[in-house]
């Protein structure tokens, strides 16, 4: 199978429709993955095709960057890596009237990408993210000015924000700014806010979309039930508190009985109704192991739901934020 490729709007990036989320190799809330089993991973996503890896700064305070930097430098191939700058107060997300200059003063912005270049051991990052966003900080503080400077002097190529969960429309002003390259947005068979204003005001301006947490944290895998366990140390014990395993498992089975598919074909069902969007440039799920490499890689074939499966999920989708 050959993956199919997507525009990343106008970075013109040709990008693989399946890219590689690297937050779990960074040994930062995330249990059971060792370095060797992550180089395995990342080796043979690329193998199959895929070319665009999403790390951050933040992922293992550089662990992620330093061992996607170690496997892309053994590659022949074009692979872009997309990285994200940590805001500098740590919030997460970014909170209603923080001035920009607490989170991304310019100087701060410029030791943080030159941390991550280090880290990559690379020229250039291919796309610099601010790793939360909001609105209020359009027109505001000189984090811009860093931006320009750092794709001036070739160490950016483009520059894109992870937008906060599930605030999809906390972006549409930076959006209209036309500075803005690239967005990176939760979007999922339960998260369809997006599609109301978010996706068409990217497509407007031809602001390439990176999708993550397609698969819910798991949640849209089928393989939650209300006996899950995780290991002590994994963010999903929170994520999945109380009651939230009994609901996820409850939608999941609805979603099952409404398409008529099989539990097992509800992963391929949710990435594949993401990529159904013409908006969305590529899909970034998190590949720990080399398993879940070749499950996800099968899926960027260029083939969506048909209409009518999407119209159906349209109807699943669920308001809820478990972050919080």
């Amino acid at each position: 199978m050959k993956m199919n490729r997507r525009t990343l709007g106008k970075t013109g990036l040709q990008v693989s429709e399946i890219g590689f989320g690297a937050w779990g190799i960074g040994k930062s809330g995330w249990i059971g993955a060792s370095d060797n089993e992550s180089v395995e991973a990342l080796n043979r996503a690329f193998d199959l095709g895929v070319n665009l890896v999403d790390t951050a700064l933040a992922y293992g305070e550089g662990h992620s960057e330093k061992l996607v930097g170690q496997v892309r430098k053994q590659r022949s191939e074009t692979i872009y890596v997309a990285t994200k700058i940590p805001p500098k107060n740590r919030q997460w997300p970014a909170r209603s009237r923080v001035p920009a200059e607490e989170t991304f003063p310019a100087k701060y912005v410029i030791a943080c990408t030159e941390q991550s270049l280090k880290n990559l051991g690379a020229e250039t990052i291919d796309i610099q993210q601010f790793h939360v966003w909001s609105d209020e900080w359009v027109n505001h503080g000189d984090w811009l000015e860093a931006i320009q400077k750092l794709k001036q002097q070739g160490k950016v190529g483009a520059f894109g924000i992870s937008i906060n969960d599930y605030q999809p429309d906390n972006a549409i002003k930076l959006i209209e700014t036309g500075v803005v390259d690239t967005v990176q947005v939760i979007y999922n068979i339960f998260e369809q806010a997006p599609e109301e204003r978010l996706f068409p005001a990217c497509e407007r301006h031809s602001v390439g979309i990176i999708v993550r947490v397609a698969l819910d944290e798991g949640g849209l895998t089928g393989k939650i039930t209300p006996d899950t366990r995780f290991e002590e140390g994994d963010f999903r014990n929170r994520f999945f508190r109380d009651d939230r395993k009994q609901q996820v498992y409850e939608h999941v089975q609805r979603i099952v009985s409404d398409l008529d598919i099989s539990l097992d074909q509800i992963a391929e069902t949710a990435l594949r109704y993401v990529l159904s969007h013409r908006a969305v440039s590529t899909v970034i799920p998190g590949m720990r192991s080399v398993r879940n490499v070749e499950r996800n890689c099968q899926i960027g074939d260029g083939r969506g739901l048909s209409k009518h499966q999407v119209e159906k999920l349209k109807t699943h989708a669920w308001a809820r934020n478990f972050y919080q």
